[in-house]
């Protein structure tokens, strides 16, 4: 079978054939063995009718990634982009947005979330994500009936569960279609500071040597401590035969400085045209872009095709850096795990300098499925015969069964990570019975994975335990009386995140207390996420934060919001655009990398949007657009808002 003049693998047509029958499909295939293909014939099967297909994706980049493929592939009337910032033709045929941003429609019952064909998920597995699991759990439970999904993931070692339980909570059929034939195949090696690339048994051996049993020992009078491996020899000894590289790193920071460490050795040959072609790009960009440390450094290291890129600079530096090592122009590439979600990106080799990383609580091994994800960008299809995963090993933390055990097979099974929101609570309560709502909670992939299709068999006490609880506090705070939203309760059903704060403030007579510099600082301070390593080096202490303050100790609610204890910091980021600065003056007061402040500022702008839509308070209106106006001068030229 062929289409698009590709010549279809069998596990392509099993899913093709299942789509014919409008099936939906969870599809279980290594990277870069044409999943998206897929997606394609669904979109070409649609194509000359009146129904729309979602696309959607765990992260921006993804999104943003799709979206100029599919508006190159269909043309960009046909294409629609969402992100929660950024809105391009949202009635589009095809419409591709974040995960949560479907999630959210369905929820709320969104009016335009109507006539879908197909909901395509890219990169389904991330339903076992701790913090944003239940997203993809809640987007299919709350899809139409109508609704056929098409799930994508390189492995899903629990396929079958998956989509029985899609088949028994939506009534139709769901096909398994599993592929574990890679197209260029992985070899799995090790990196030793002093054995080189090797593999697993011989860094083994090497280690149970006595003389390499402690961390520490002496030699002579000093003690010698074990060196850590060296990125820059490993990159020697790949050689040109085994480049490009695509060289993991769990830290932005250490993606630029190993980037600089390896142009300033001189390894190879200097192409100025690489660097001609960055400030091209960068021609139309505000100046201030050529004066970032990032952008610095990007230009001293590209000239010998060596990049970095991470969610820490700018768009535009990390679109020169995609598209010069989609022209084959880049040898060596540092990047965070972000680089590895769904970009269509692969390299010869893929290298690990550390299998550990922090999660936010503390460091641990990556999982299988993590690992695989990274490893499986190794390996062009078409053009190498073998795909080269390298991890670079520290011996003091080597543990020979935990990596061989991460490395071997991927083997984590997809989990629940079902949590009820407030959000979910309020809109079940508008939409639904009491009856209703609880045989919904029964619908959950974590009832499904505890109790089968026996749902009757799942403890009402058991599943309405945190349902009743958000309910109590409802109640409490005046959202909902009499079995039935308030005002309040109506509003905060259209909020995707601190629902009962943000109601209380702008469905309330609080808001009109407040002015455009006082709402950027309180929904500010909503979205922020204080790191232990964030610095501010001037805050802007004012009557206006003062009298802020003042409001928000009246509310029984938000005198209690310990996310207000960040308003100060918030007036460092703040207070400058209000006044009419630049956003590049804002960066000199902070540490904060620009990514991050393009992060920030665009959170802020998403639950701007969301007060928008659910508010009627037409001063209120007003108020945050003249805020959303304040944030996108600030961005203008340096990031892209529909």
């Amino acid at each position: 079978m062929k289409f698009k003049d590709f010549t279809l693998d069998p596990f392509q047509e099993d899913a093709i054939k299942a789509i014919e029958n409008n099936y939906s499909v969870v599809v279980s295939a290594p990277t870069g063995s044409g999943k998206t293909l897929i997606a394609d014939f669904i979109i070409e099967k649609h194509r000359n009718d009146d129904k729309r297909i979602i696309y959607t994706a765990p992260i921006k980049a993804l999104s943003n990634q799709k979206y100029k493929d599919f508006s190159h592939e269909y043309g960009e009337d046909k294409v629609g982009l969402m992100t929660g910032d950024v809105v391009i033709n949202p009635h589009a045929k095809i419409l591709i947005m974040t995960t949560e941003i479907y999630r959210n429609m369905v929820v709320s019952q969104d009016e335009d979330i109507k006539n879908i064909a197909y909901v395509i998920f890219d990169e389904i597995h991330y339903i076992n994500d701790i913090e944003r699991g239940y997203v993809w759990e809640e987007s299919i439970i709350y899809s139409l009936e109508t609704v056929r999904f098409l799930c994508l993931s390189a492995t899903i070692p629990n396929a079958e569960e998956f989509a029985s339980w899609i088949q028994a909570i939506k009534k139709h059929p769901v096909k398994v279609v599993l592929s574990t034939n890679r197209n260029v195949p992985l070899e799995h090696q090790f990196y030793d500071y002093e054995l080189g690339v090797t593999n697993l048994k011989a860094v083994k051996e090497a280690v149970e040597m006595p003389e390499y049993r402690k961390v520490m020992r002496k030699r002579g009078n000093h003690l010698f401590r074990t060196p850590e491996p060296s990125h820059v020899d490993l990159i020697k000894e790949l050689n040109p035969d085994k480049l490009p590289c695509l060289f993991f790193s769990f830290s932005r920071k250490d993606c630029q400085e190993k980037a600089l460490e390896l142009a300033r050795r001189n390894l190879f040959p200097r192409n100025p045209k690489l660097v001609e072609y960055a400030n091209k790009r960068l021609a139309d960009a505000p100046a201030d872009v050529n004066k970032l440390r990032s952008t610095i450094i990007l230009k001293e290291t590209l000239v010998q095709g060596i990049a970095f890129h991470h969610a820490g600079v700018l768009p535009v530096l990390k679109e020169i850096v995609e598209d010069l090592f989609g022209q084959g122009l880049i040898k060596v590439l540092y990047a965070t795990e972000t680089f590895a979600v769904g970009i269509n990106m692969p390299a010869k080799t893929v290298c690990f300098n550390s299998l550990r990383k922090y999660d936010g609580y503390n460091f641990r091994y990556l999982n299988t499925k993590e690992y695989f994800q990274i490893a499986g960008r190794a390996g062009r299809r078409g053009i190498d015969k073998v795909g080269y995963a390298i991890s670079m090993i520290h011996r003091p933390t080597f543990n020979y069964e935990e990596i061989r055990r991460i490395t071997s097979k991927d083997i984590e099974p997809i989990k629940s990570q079902f949590k009820l929101s407030v959000n979910t609570v309020l809109n079940l309560i508008e939409q639904k019975t009491p009856k209703e709502i609880e045989y919904i909670l029964r619908l959950s992939f974590f009832s499904y994975q505890k109790f089968g299709k026996n749902y009757a068999n799942v403890p009402t006490t058991v599943l309405l335990a945190r349902y009743e609880s958000i309910l109590r506090r409802l109640r409490k705070y005046h959202f909902v009386e009499n079995e039935k939203l308030t005002e309040k309760g109506h509003f905060a059903s259209k909020i995707f995140a601190d629902e009962i704060t943000t109601g209380e403030i702008f469905a309330t007579e609080v808001a009109e207390e407040l002015d455009e510099y006082q709402i950027l600082l309180t929904i500010g301070a909503l979205a922020y996420e204080p790191r232990e390593m964030n610095k501010f080096k001037q805050l802007f202490r004012n009557e206006s934060l003062k009298k802020l303050k003042n409001i928000l100790s009246q509310s029984e609610i938000l005198t209690k919001e310990k996310k207000f204890l960040e308003l100060d910091t918030l007036t460092t980021l703040l207070n400058p655009i209000y006044n009419g600065r630049s956003f590049f003056e804002v960066l000199q007061l902070t540490n904060l990398l620009e990514g991050d402040l393009i992060r920030i500022y665009t959170q802020i702008l998403d639950r701007l949007g969301q007060i928008r839509k659910a508010s009627t308070n037409s001063r209120l209106l007003n108020k945050i657009e003249n805020c959303e106006g304040i944030l996108e001068r600030a961005l203008e030229g340096i990031y892209l808002i529909g």
